[in-house]
């Protein structure tokens, strides 16, 4: 399966009640500076979504903040959205994700980690 056949798939919990629906995938590449070469990208979680089927186009970045309506907006469409760890995944078919009966929701923001350099 590619990460891009996981985007808009419905989602459920263990008891098969309705969580929302794949938007985006989040991944980690391991290397914290410029002189390090990268890891393989490893997948963390699944970001799930209560009330639409877009991606949050950049603005789950916690510092995005202008354009001030449209990161307002995005923000507001989003609201319920969680980042599902890879570990909370049960199953995965071609039309629906299952989550494990104990998930956490993680939340979906993406902190600015600045690396600060003497």
């Amino acid at each position: 399966m590619q990460l891009s056949e996981l985007l808009g798939l419905n989602v459920h919990d263990a008891t098969a009640r309705h969580l929302g629906t794949v938007i985006d995938v989040r991944l980690s590449l391991g290397a914290h500076s410029i002189d390090e070469r990268p890891a393989a990208p490893r997948l963390l979680g699944l970001l799930i979504s209560p009330r639409t089927q877009s991606s949050y186009l950049g603005y789950e970045r916690s510092d995005a903040r202008r354009p001030l309506v449209l990161a307002t907006l995005l923000r507001w469409r989003h609201r319920g959205t969680f980042l599902a760890a890879w570990d909370d995944i049960h199953t995965i078919n071609s039309d629906l994700v299952q989550l494990r009966s104990e998930y956490t929701r993680y939340s979906p923001l993406l902190r600015n980690e600045r690396s600060h350099h003497p």
